[in-house]
């Protein structure tokens, strides 16, 4: 029988090699994350307008490229609302994007 450390090396490599060993971490990092915020006594100000635009628009990124554990840090961490501020059409407008059909589907 192995000792502790090369099943904790043999679990380690195995996760890495199924891609979850990354995930995971992520995940930690967000939990911890998100017990540190809760911990926190003053609450963060309100993000302004322009800063508002600019949190969507990584929100939308995140979104796109999947990045849900990054997102649920993302959120509190900016003081941005859990729910959207205003829409993707409001975004399309206000910054002149043309949409396509692959943006469309975000």
């Amino acid at each position: 029988m192995g000792s502790v450390a090369e099943l904790r090396d043999a679990v380690k490599d195995t996760l890495d090699r199924k891609g979850i060993y990354k995930q995971l971490q992520a995940h930690m990092r967000s939990q911890v994350y998100k017990i540190l915020l809760d911990a926190e006594e003053e609450p963060r100000p309100e993000p302004c307008n322009e800063n508002l635009i600019v949190n969507e628009l990584i929100r939308e990124y995140l979104i796109y490229n999947g990045y849900k554990d990054t997102l649920s840090v993302f959120l509190p961490e900016s003081g941005q609302p859990q729910t959207r501020p205003f829409d993707r059409d409001f975004l399309v407008q206000q910054l002149g994007v043309k949409e396509t059909s692959t943006t469309q589907q975000v």
